[in-house]
Formats: structure tokens, sequence, C-alpha cells
């Protein structure tokens, strides 16, 4: 097994070149009191590792993959990669979503001889739509200790920014690949209050905003967080009924890992807007904006007055969105 070291720093010199050997000795201190922590033998440590900006790791992360014995991680070259940047060298142990039960059976062999093995994925928290959770489940029902560090999180990161006013939210994750399954997921989430958190790729963004928009209300409000923390970062909020204009608008808005969050169902005094809002959608489709006001008040039972007002600034937005 590796020990932990007391006397020599395992952290600062992997940072040194980073920082320019200007760490204040605030950081010093930190970084001591990181070393002087307890790591357990026979532990499975779960290590969020950065979703793009190598700056995003923590100490006590970069000290626990210094003195592990092993590292099982979903891929080995983008680990081996990772690891690079801080300087270390480890023994690497792939365990990726097709063979997590067969590796589970190793990890716990080596715990059990008194080993301390991380368990990191490509990017953030492994277990969260990633690989990672069969390994904890074998780990914890062989009686085995394990161990988080919090780390870099799309998700949280995302909401955030996102500026949704929402104290809830529901983590979906990806979405079924296949169209009828999706449909059936989304179908089922209709009615959550809380703001959904989607993950997609690159190559199904355009998918997952078609079946967005044929689901949900096109008021509610979308929020694309594509390329966190990287240096094409960009973060746009609009409503479902702008997110196809958005997204297809430039190339590059269709590229990069996404972050997807979808504003929760509207509370019940609320439904009445929104509906009054979908018909005026329509309407104003065919309609001049007093007609379309009309037409909807005669529909919903709801003050014309009122629905012109909205129908004008609807029509509004829509011509400023055009230019």
């Amino acid at each position: 097994m590796t020990e932990p070291t007391d006397s020599t720093s395992t952290i600062l010199p992997l940072m040194q070149d980073t920082l320019h050997d200007a760490l204040p000795n605030l950081l010093h201190e930190v970084v001591r009191d990181v070393e002087r922590q307890t790591y357990p033998s026979a532990t499975l440590y779960v290590v969020a590792t950065p979703i793009g900006n190598a700056g995003d790791i923590s100490l006590r992360a970069l000290h626990t993959l210094s003195i592990v014995d092993a590292i099982a991680c979903e891929d080995t070259r983008n680990t081996g990669h990772l690891l690079t940047r801080y300087g270390l060298s480890k023994k690497l142990i792939a365990a990726h979503q097709h063979n997590e039960r067969e590796v589970a059976e190793t990890l716990i062999r080596r715990l059990q001889a008194g080993e301390r093995i991380a368990l990191v994925s490509d990017a953030g928290t492994p277990a969260v739509s990633d690989p990672g959770a069969r390994i904890v489940d074998a780990v914890r029902n062989a009686g085995l200790r394990v161990v988080p560090l919090p780390g870099a999180s799309a998700a949280v990161a995302a909401l955030s920014a996102s500026g949704l006013l929402n104290d809830q939210f529901y983590f979906v994750g990806f979405l079924p690949a296949k169209t009828k399954q999706r449909e059936t997921v989304l179908f089922n989430l209709k009615s959550v209050a809380a703001t959904m958190v989607f993950y997609e790729a690159p190559h199904r963004i355009i998918e997952t905003v078609d079946a967005l928009v044929a689901m949900f209300e096109p008021a509610r409000h979308v929020v694309f967080a594509r390329e966190l923390t990287k240096m094409f970062e960009e973060i746009h909020r609009c409503t479902l009924a702008e997110a196809h204009a958005w997204i297809n608008a430039e190339a590059n808005r269709q590229k990069g890992e996404f972050v997807v969050l979808l504003e929760g169902a509207p509370a019940a005094g609320d439904q009445d807007e929104i509906e009054a809002e979908r018909i005026l959608t329509i309407l104003l489709q065919e309609c001049s904006v007093k007609q379309a006001a009309t037409l909807a008040a005669h529909i919903t039972g709801q003050k014309k007055n009122a629905l012109y007002d909205r129908a004008l600034q609807m029509k509004a937005n829509s011509e400023a969105d055009e230019d």
C-alpha cells in the first residue's frame, strides 16, 4: 500500500509550476491540513474530477490521487492524461459501463487486502450519469468503506448561473435515444414542479430540443449551458418557443456537451396564463393583435384588455427576435 507522507508535501510540488512558486502562506497551511487528515486503508475513494477546466480539482482530490494504490477509471487514456497534468502516475484499472461488475470483484479483493483505491470518471462525479454506481454498490455490500470527495458538477454549475427561481431541482440526466422511450419519460415529467436537469451530447441536442418543444408549454423557460468551464462556455436562457431559433442560429451552438435546464410545471394559479399565451401564440400567426385578443377572450374567458396587452408584447418580442 502507498502510505501518506506527513513530513513532505505531496500536493505542493504538483501545483508550484502552475502557480509560479508563489503560493501564499495561508494556502500552504490549507495544504498541510489536507495532508494531516485521515485517509483510511481498505477504502474506496469516489473522486470528482474537473468537467473541463483542470484548475477546478480540489486539493483533497489531488492528495488522495497521490496516495492511493490504484485508480479505477472510465477511460485509462483520459485519466492518464489528467494525472500527467498534475505530475502524477498511478496504476490504472479500466472500469466502464461494460465491465463494472467484473471489475468490482477485482477492486473488492484489493480493498480487502488493505489497499486504497480511487474511483474516477472521465469528468465530474462517478456514478452520476457516469459509470461507478455498480462498483460502489458492490463495495458497500462487501462491508467495505466508501468515501466521497466532492468536486465539479455540471448540473450544479448550470443551476447556479441559470437564474431560474426554484429551490428544487429534478435530475434526469441523459434521455433515452429511442423516440418512443424519450417521449414516455418526458410525458411523465410534465407535472414536475422542480427545475429539470438534462445532460445531452452534441449529436443529439436538436432531437432533444424537438422533443421538449413538442411536450411542454412554449412559455416555459429553458437554459442551455454548453461547454461549461471550458474556453467556449456559453449559457443562454430563453422560452421553449424561442429554443429552435436560438440553437439553429449558429452552427457552433450545436457543439460541445450540454446541460439543459427546463423550468418546472407552473403553480395551479399560473395555468390560465400559460394557456392564454399558448392560444395567443397560435392566433397571432394568422390574426392581428386585436383579433387575436378578441378570440382569446372568447376561448379563455379572460379579460380582453389584458389579453390585448399581452398579445402586443408577444408580437413585439417576436419582431425583435426576427431582427
